[in-house]
């Protein structure tokens, strides 16, 4: 195996894996040449666009948006233009001298708002020589990136949003591509026309594909492998040759075929399965190196299986390994890349070395999918993951503190502490109130059922003039100078389950947004319940309750709900539609902020939307956003800090609408 002739600089792996860029600009989808739409011949509706970064697009600024550097860890990589290409959920970058910069493609700025999830290489049927490198998003369909450098990069945008949400991509030598999808099953794209490839694989939850244009297999998340040979199907589950149903990646070559799920590899011959390897192994990524199959686990590193008949397993030294790798080959050469590091494997057998070719540089902030976010007193932003614990980031120094362990681990809301001076983290176990003035993050407290919760999940937090009250999927607790006690549906809650709450501080007046409605309490008792049936709301799962004052009605409360946008409520619990406020919207918890001039709302896939409070109107923003599913807001000195799944954004206040 002859290594790969790319040349590679770890100073590089600063942009493209440390997030860099902070100067962002707006990408403007423009209709290039094609608008398809759905005909006779079941055809998918789509659009093909052309990016084109050098002016402002149809919403938002023109520019001002600045992202934090955040992981970038590649999930895929191909060899394209004479360069190693890494793809992560910041965007797309290569590698090719170690004396120039690599040329950064950022989600949000140069590409559309969201994470590439695949890889691959080839051509399009009727487009003559010209090579593709084509790149799957989660939820912005495909990107082709010709190899002439000269030409833009195009987007195949499918109408249809579950089209877009594209999980795999396998290049066929007849220029056709076959597109997996996470939803909407298996696609076929010739280069003019979208469609669904046979009716047998509509909406197969696909994972992962290979093979070629007469035979290739398709993995999936829940119903196993399928294999398409000579116009016929078969499928394999766990009861017909694979050790889970969940298939995580797939490698076809001379050796065979091998399909990694959470609890082993099968392996296939003649189509047919002949044993399974490496038995309850989690194999995340496969490859096929000669005669040795690489296997990437979650947990457990690199494993390498010797194929020929009666050869040992062997596992790297534990400094070799990589958890939660992928593996992928470019000019014949073997990498997996992970944990922020990239590594090629040597010629050697099964004792091949792994040389790191690649290493990131520390990272300020731990992760990118983003739930909560907040400002200390000392100006430090206090950033909660979704399954990664909380960062305290000081903004003047770039540096970051991490906290992570049982109980700060899965963060729902991170708030200022009034009445005990803590910044408190409501978390899936507990509520944790840490020092503030530390500059390493010190926990005080952990708050518990066994502290008088009504369960250990926290969802938010309020604060009135008798204490602090917590929502819970069981109900709601209050801590008050008598102690703790808790209502739940018995006593009046129009539903258990406790999304948000919104409390005004000079009296008792609290609102619980629920599953069920809303609850308008004074002092600790429900007065009335608000639900589809008894008023104007449109859902009557609540996500977000923000108390916004305007003139003349002090008393007056925006509620985002889950698939209705956002509504305006007053004292009396009355419901007034507001206009302009997407009312489709899935708004997620807690995701309102309001300052003097704006109240800010972050959705599930409609991005930032924007109320100004001078004109009372509503805009939305997509475009500058690493991802449409917006989070967290925090302010902070005139500027907009924006949490998403995919990183966090900042920008002046006054350039917004």
């Amino acid at each position: 195996m002859r290594k790969a002739t790319i040349g590679i600089s770890a100073a590089l792996l600063i942009l493209v894996i440390g997030g860099a860029g902070f100067a962002l600009f707006r990408i403007n989808l423009t209709l290039r040449s094609t608008r398809e739409r759905v005909d006779t011949e079941g055809n998918l509706a789509f659009d093909l666009l052309a990016l084109d970064s050098s002016s402002s697009g149809a919403q938002g600024p023109k520019s001002g948006f600045e992202s934090l550097p955040s992981p970038n860890n590649a999930v895929a990589g191909a060899s394209f233009r004479g360069k190693l290409y890494l793809a992560g959920p910041g965007g797309l970058a290569d590698y090719y001298k170690p004396d120039a910069p690599p040329e950064l493609l950022q989600a949000g700025r140069d590409l559309p708002s969201a994470a590439i999830t695949a890889l691959a290489t080839g051509r399009l049927h009727g487009g003559g020589t010209a090579k593709y490198l084509f790149a799957a998003t989660q939820g912005e369909g495909l990107l082709l990136l010709p190899d002439d450098t000269t030409k833009p990069i195009r987007q195949l945008r499918a109408s249809d949003p579950t089209e877009r949400d594209i999980t795999a991509v396998l290049s066929l030598a007849s220029g056709d591509l076959l597109i997996g999808t996470r939803r909407a099953g298996l696609l076929l794209y010739n280069g003019k026309t979208l469609r669904l490839f046979k009716p047998e694989f509509a909406g197969l939850p696909i994972t992962a594909l290979a093979g070629d244009e007469s035979d290739f297999w398709v993995g999936t998340r829940t119903r196993g492998v399928w294999h398409w040979h000579a116009g016929q199907l078969d499928t394999f589950n766990q009861n017909a040759g694979l050790p889970d149903p969940e298939v995580e990646d797939i490698v076809v070559g001379a050796a065979g075929v091998f399909v990694g799920t959470p609890l082993g590899v099968a392996e296939f011959t003649n189509g047919r399965p002949a044993r399974v390897l490496a038995q309850g192994l989690f194999a995340h990524s496969v490859a096929l190196d000669e005669n040795i199959l690489m296997v990437a686990t979650i947990d457990q590193g690199l494993h390498e299986i010797d194929l020929r008949p009666r050869q040992p397993l062997h596992q790297p030294s534990a400094d070799e390994g990589l958890n939660h790798a992928h593996l992928f080959t470019a000019d014949g050469a073997l990498f997996a890349v992970g944990d922020g590091k990239v590594l090629r494997h040597g010629r050697g057998g099964i004792n091949g070395d792994w040389q790191t070719i690649i290493s990131a540089p520390p990272q300020s902030l731990t992760d990118r999918n983003v739930t909560s976010l907040n400002f200390a007193p000392d100006g430090r932003l206090w950033i909660g993951y979704f399954d990664r614990g909380v960062d305290v980031l000081n903004l003047q120094n770039g540096h970051a503190e991490h906290v992570e362990d049982d109980h700060v681990f899965c963060v729902n809301r991170i708030v200022t502490d009034p009445l005990r001076q803590t910044m408190d983290v409501a978390t899936a176990n507990g509520l944790v109130l840490f020092d503030p003035s530390r500059t390493t993050p010190t926990e005080r407290q952990v708050l518990l059922r066994r502290d008088g919760l009504i369960a250990d999940q926290v969802t938010d937090i309020a604060f009135t003039h008798e204490g602090m009250t917590l929502a819970t999927p069981a109900g709601i607790t209050f801590f008050t100078p008598s102690g703790a006690q808790s209502l739940y549906a018995f006593q009046g809650l129009v539903n258990n389950h406790v999304y948000t709450l919104a409390a005004d501080r000079t009296n008792g007046h609290l609102l619980a947004g629920t599953l069920g409605g809303i609850s308008i309490l004074d002092d600790e008792a429900v007065r009335q319940n608000v639900t589809l049936k008894n008023s104007g709301l449109k859902r009557n799962w609540i996500t977000a309750i923000l108390r916004v004052p305007e003139a003349g009605t002090a008393d007056t409360w925006f509620v985002g709900t889950y698939g209705g946008g956002i509504v305006q409520m007053d004292a009396a619990g009355h419901i007034t539609a507001m206009d302009g406020a997407t009312t489709s919207a899935v708004i997620n918890p807690n995701a309102m902020l309001a300052t003097a001039q704006h109240v800010f709302a972050g959705s599930l896939d409609n991005g930032l939307l924007i109320y100004n409070r001078a004109s009372r109107r509503w805009s939305q923003i997509t475009a500058g956003l690493p991802s449409k599913n917006v989070t967290a807001f925090a302010e902070n000195g005139g500027e907009l800090y924006i949490g998403t799944d995919n990183g966090i954004v900042r920008i002046a206040e006054a350039r917004l609408p």
